[in-house]
């Protein structure tokens, strides 16, 4: 049988996979810093609120409107209006995740072969995605200079005739830059001069640390085609309801445009299911109970990672502004995925090696903050035991 060549992947086992399963397998401690799945991380989900929705009667009716049920977007549009952003329902796709909305607006956008300029460090999905899409993805490197920074000059350089697209994820994963101020206006001059698309991604708007308050993209002038994506899969800590969207901003013509192009995409797909779109609202309007249980708990995980890292100087913490991530950075003495299968099968420690979001050469660890406290604790006790082998 002859696949394509989009999905022509190296699907054997990574060592880093079987470092974990061989560790699993001996019965020994792991300390997992990589934790993301808040449904797995101990926070109290109040069950009865969440799963009555679903049984409403109005699950059992199938109304196929490719952009999603009126009264699901009016409860997006609601989301909005907490966040000071003004987000007609008509301006709505829904999805059943990001990653579906990705897919969209690549559609959308790309012919075959045509270029998204993307930030980096971010998230690794973003390359499977494209390559599904026959998009290209092309890297444009975050800097850190006391807080990391958008290189605008190497992003300018990086635009050409193929580019389609400039994607940005506000706040960043893993890092937690959130887009300031100036560079979102230049972001979108760039965009309205070379007539490019701009995509944000906001799944992590809501969970910024204290002295950091990321400004929704849905709000203020739009002089370029933008859209906006987010999902309850953040939000409400809820990604096994598979629930997100797009809002779609920008001068009236190519929004209008733009619309009514996703709309016959969606209607092809017809991808989210009813009793989820009757949901939708009364879980954004329950967010804020499990948003206050994370928040609490990135901001208690990253006190201790930072009361540990006073004790080892040699490891340093990047500045975080929002999100479930800290990044450290320490001595580039061996491969960043060699040390992590070390940290693994020596001490039972699990942590993200720096090359998993695309940082540059080695030296870089990425850890949870979502992880439960007493994991947090057990595995940076566990690392403080292991640093005479990787800070020497």
């Amino acid at each position: 049988m002859r696949f394509s060549t989009r999905t022509a992947w190296d699907l054997s086992e990574s060592p880093l996979a079987q470092a974990l399963r061989a560790r699993r397998a001996t019965g020994l401690p792991l300390h997992d810093l990589t934790a993301s799945n808040p449904t797995q991380c101990g926070f109290a989900y109040n069950e009865a609120d969440i799963l009555a929705p679903l049984s409403g009667p109005a699950a059992l009716t199938y109304d196929p409107d490719p952009r999603g049920l009126l009264s699901a977007r009016d409860g997006v549009s609601r989301y909005y209006a907490s966040h000071g952003a003004f987000v007609p329902a008509e301006q709505l796709i829904l999805t059943t995740s990001t990653s579906e909305a990705y897919s969209f607006l690549f559609r959308l956008l790309c012919d075959s072969g045509d270029e998204v300029l993307l930030f980096q460090p971010s998230y690794p999905l973003f390359d499977f995605l494209a390559q599904i899409d026959d998009v290209r993805l092309v890297p444009s490197p975050l800097f850190y200079d006391h807080g990391w920074q958008i290189d605008l000059t190497g992003l300018q350089e990086r635009v050409t005739s193929r580019t389609r697209a400039i994607a940005v994820v506000h706040p960043n994963n893993p890092t937690g830059h959130c887009t300031r101020v100036e560079e979102r206006r230049a972001l979108e001059t760039l965009c309205a001069e070379r007539r490019l698309a701009l995509i944000v991604d906001e799944v992590f708007l809501d969970y910024p640390f204290p002295g950091y308050a990321p400004h929704s993209f849905a709000d203020g002038d739009h002089p370029a085609l933008t859209f906006v994506l987010s999902g309850i899969s953040k939000i409400a800590a809820l990604p096994q309801m598979k629930a997100a969207w797009i809002a779609v901003f920008g001068p009236e013509r190519e929004r209008s445009g733009a619309l009514a192009r996703l709309e016959i995409i969606a209607d092809t797909f017809l991808s989210m299911n009813a009793p989820v779109q009757n949901a939708l609202p009364a879980w954004l309007a329950g967010s804020a109970a499990l948003q206050l249980q994370i928040r609490a708990r990135t901001q208690a995980n990253l006190q201790t990672l930072d009361g540990w890292l006073d004790q080892h100087p040699a490891i340093s913490r990047l500045t975080v502004e929002a999100g479930w991530y800290a990044v450290l950075r320490l001595p580039a003495l061996e491969k960043d995925e060699e040390l992590a299968i070390r940290l693994i099968a020596d001490h039972g420690v699990s942590v993200h090696p720096g090359y998993f979001f695309g940082f540059p050469g080695d030296g870089w660890f990425v850890v949870s903050l979502l992880t439960p406290e007493d994991t947090v604790r057990k595995g940076l006790a566990a690392m403080g035991k292991a640093l005479p082998d990787f800070t020497r």
